[in-house]
């Protein structure tokens, strides 16, 4: 659910203080627990460890970025792959190509031909 237009973004003000007293293109990575917080223009080229309830993933903030929840940009769960019939058809393709199966120098064999049959 959106915030009210009233109240205004929502920025921790911890966090709005670590920003303002960083110099301008510092490498240090300010840690947060506050996904909620909105991103604002003043956090634009610092980077954020957002934390994913596990580790602080790095997050770099660009201008793109201004408008949006840090939580959105540290993802909380690990993405295996979908399962299937199709994923293992494209595995089972992916693991015959000839580009990985012979070095790219070597000369093509001729196809086996099928014996005459009785």
């Amino acid at each position: 659910m959106a915030r009210s237009l009233k109240k205004g973004p929502y920025v921790d003000e911890k966090l709005a203080e670590k920003v303002r007293k960083m110099q301008p293109g510092s490498k240090t990575v300010i840690k947060t627990w506050r996904r909620e917080s909105t991103v604002t223009p003043e956090m634009v080229g610092f980077t954020f460890g957002v934390h994913n309830g596990k580790d602080h993933v790095p997050v770099y903030i660009a201008e793109e970025m201004v408008g949006h929840k840090l939580g959105e940009f540290s993802h909380t769960t690990k993405f295996g792959k979908h399962g299937g019939k199709m994923q293992r058809e494209m595995e089972k393709g992916a693991e015959g190509t000839p580009s990985a199966a012979a070095p790219a120098n070597a000369p093509a064999k001729a196809p086996a031909k099928a014996p005459a049959g009785k």
